[in-house]
């Protein structure tokens, strides 16, 4: 998607000094240990974060996540993320909207930190009948991929494509550079291709992102994931932390330094396995969990589906309730849970409800778990 010449990009992206002072500012309100460091650099970036995925599809849902956005920017809340295609492209225009309130109340481009992703096919017009059609007609057509590109009939692994969403992105949200893009569940891939011919596909998509940051659309990337980081060593879809820094080695080139910097992936009650499974080689002499070992190698995790696609808001967990009995109810002990993993940068959590925010803002307002308190609860669940 081309820029647009007749809305002007707001510049900038966050930095040390700013998000310093964000979080300076909020420090009679937040507790101390709300804010956590991006790796690799000074940035401070709030402990939880807000995402976009879920919701209707349609105006009301776009201005309730307008309004969630402006307001947690406004509350001490740093990190949004959001997706090319999701509620269709919509949600990227909800988190523009919700960014131009906030900085019309004073917020600075420089303190907050905007993720996006892309590698899910963006339908504009919603769901088609005809998935090949689509992907012949608006993708295979317009030069942004091939069918070798696809897998499972919705996600395209090709640099233009991807640069085609990073662009979208960008346009929706009306930010000259994105903080960071994700490449969203490249494992997908594996299944067809295999996981070698993946790997090339990713280097050249991380090539592409290179490019990107060197022309100041971006200024990191990294994947989102959902299986890649739960499963075993042996499993097909199984990604390792130092492949990964090697792709991005090779696609910076040499003598020059990549900008992979995050891992997004699935944590909760449930789903503890990025913590629990010792499965990643760290090229430092020990065996770690993937949590670990991104930290080691200075990758900012950033965990997903900490309320378990809502099962978590609805059921209480017994060790979480026994543990936290001061928080109000089960989606906030299911947020503090996540929240307070050593190892986790920022948890986020999808809201397309103003009164979830609620819920939401009462945990940022609560210090993170003692690590002795969190593993007493941690193993009593397990």
């Amino acid at each position: 998607m081309p820029d647009s010449p007749s809305r002007p990009r707001i510049p900038g992206a966050a930095n040390s000094l700013a998000t310093k002072a964000y979080a300076a500012r909020f420090a009679e309100t937040l507790p101390e240990g709300h804010y956590s460091d991006f790796l690799n650099t000074r940035i401070k970036l709030s402990s939880l974060g807000v995402g976009t995925f879920p919701g209707g599809v349609e105006e009301v849902t776009d201005l309730a996540v307008a309004a969630i956005v402006a307001q947690a920017l406004q509350s001490g809340i740093n990190v949004i993320d959001t997706g090319a295609n999701y509620r269709y492209g919509r949600a990227g225009r909800a988190v523009g909207a919700g960014i131009a309130k906030a900085m019309a109340a004073g917020i600075q481009r420089e303190e907050f930190f905007i993720l996006g992703k892309g590698g899910f096919l963006t339908f504009p017009r919603g769901r088609p009948d005809d998935l090949e059609a689509f992907f012949r007609e608006e993708v295979e057509a317009k030069g942004l991929g091939r069918r070798e590109d696809l897998a499972e009939g919705v996600h395209c692994l090709s640099p233009e494509y991807i640069l085609w969403q990073l662009d979208s992105l960008r346009e929706q949200t009306g930010l000259e550079t994105l903080d960071c893009f994700l490449v969203d569940q490249p494992e997908v891939h594996i299944p067809s291709i295999g996981k070698e011919q993946m790997y090339r596909k990713l280097q050249a998509v991380f090539a592409a992102l290179e490019d990107a940051v060197a022309a100041d659309k971006l200024r990191y990337y990294g994947i989102s994931t959902f299986n890649a980081c739960r499963v075993e060593t042996d499993h097909p879809l199984f990604q390792s932390m130092t492949s990964l820094l090697g792709l991005a080695e090779k696609a910076a080139g040499e003598g020059r330094r990549h900008h992979l910097r995050v891992v997004e992936l699935p944590f909760n009650a449930l789903m503890p396995e990025a913590y629990t499974r010792f499965s990643q080689v760290t090229g430092q002499g020990n065996i770690a969990s993937t949590i670990q070992a991104a930290f080691q190698l200075k990758l900012t995790v950033m965990a997903s589906h900490p309320l378990g696609k809502g099962l978590l808001a609805r059921e209480e967990v017994p060790a979480l309730q026994q543990g936290m009995p001061d928080l109000d109810n089960a989606a906030q002990r299911a947020i503090q849970f996540v929240r307070s993993t050593p190892g986790i940068a920022v948890t986020l959590v999808g809201m397309s409800t103003p009164l979830h925010l609620a819920d939401f803002l009462a945990v940022a307002r609560q210090p993170p778990l003692p690590k002795e308190r969190y593993l007493a609860m941690f193993e009593k669940e397990k």
